[in-house]
């Protein structure tokens, strides 16, 4: 598909914010059909689901991983939200486990009206994810939708601005980023998540759109934050945060053709015009 060329190329953009439960992909995928259709009912025309939506974090051990994993596309996970999309006529960019061969990714799939997209292979592994994943091995692709060019990260891919910065160098005007954020280090006193201040910052410094889904609950003793926002290209929050631990739908309505103007910071300074490639690469 080709990217309007109208002015203004408005799109209504939605993250979903619920608790998967570990191991139970039929209930997990139910509750992703009632809250994307919910998300519809609003306007929703992209939803961003959260990181291992379909099968839960948190698991035991690489069996239980081979039990929930399956093909993107073609396993039951990508069959399932390629139908939602292509009967709501909407976009999903969803959190899934992936198997591909003897090989597991901690992967997200894009689809929409005209099915399967699509998908990205999360690149920085966190914590147990090493023992349970290989590391992402599909770059970072920007895919064209109608109303612009849209990038995807997963969780931990966030603390390394490099993952951004490649984005926005190719192109991209907004990052879709499933999640499953945990408490960080020093945090307990802090009023603000790390995770927010970093894609505030992110959004900022490449001048992107970025809309954040994380899961909230307790799972297997780990618990997630919640806090899923949706941040302008001058790294103002325009929905959210959300709650730490309530089920929730934030939707923004965002224009990716102000994209390219606020990257133009005034007559002499241009966010990605201004790299001293010479010097840093």
């Amino acid at each position: 598909m080709t990217v309007k060329t109208s002015a203004a190329r408005t799109v209504t953009v939605a993250t979903v914010q619920f608790e998967p439960n570990v191991g139970d992909r039929a209930g997990n995928l139910a509750a992703i059909d009632r809250l994307v259709r919910s998300a519809k009912t609003r306007g929703a025309e992209i939803v961003v689901l959260p990181e291992l939506a379909d099968s839960g974090y948190n698991f035991r051990d690489g069996d239980e991983v081979a039990t929930l994993a399956g093909p993107v596309p073609g396993g039951p996970s990508a069959e399932t939200l390629c139908r939602l999309a292509e009967e709501l006529g909407l976009y999903i960019v969803s959190g899934v486990a992936e198997q591909d061969g003897d090989r597991f990714y901690n992967s997200a799939l894009l689809c929409g009206p005209e099915g399967y997209i699509g998908k990205y292979r999360k690149l920085h592994l966190w914590n147990n994810e090493n023992r349970l994943f290989r590391k992402g091995d599909l770059g970072l692709p920007v895919f064209d939708l109608p109303f612009g060019r849209i990038g995807i990260a997963i969780c931990y891919d966030g603390w390394f601005p490099e993952t951004f910065r490649q984005l926005a160098l190719a192109g991209a005007e907004l990052v879709c980023v499933p999640t499953n954020w945990v408490p960080m280090a020093g945090a307990e006193s802090v009023p603000e998540p790390m995770a927010n201040i970093l894609h505030k910052a992110a959004a900022h410094t490449n001048g992107l759109y970025i809309a954040c889904a994380d899961r909230i609950g307790i799972e297997r003793g780990q618990s997630f934050i919640g806090r899923s926002l949706i941040v302008g290209p001058q790294g103002w929050p325009i929905s959210g945060p959300a709650s730490a631990d309530r089920e929730e739908i934030l939707l923004a309505q965002i224009n990716l053709s102000s994209v390219t103007e606020t990257r133009t910071l005034n007559s002499f300074n241009h966010l990605l015009g201004d790299r001293r490639a010479d010097v840093y690469g």
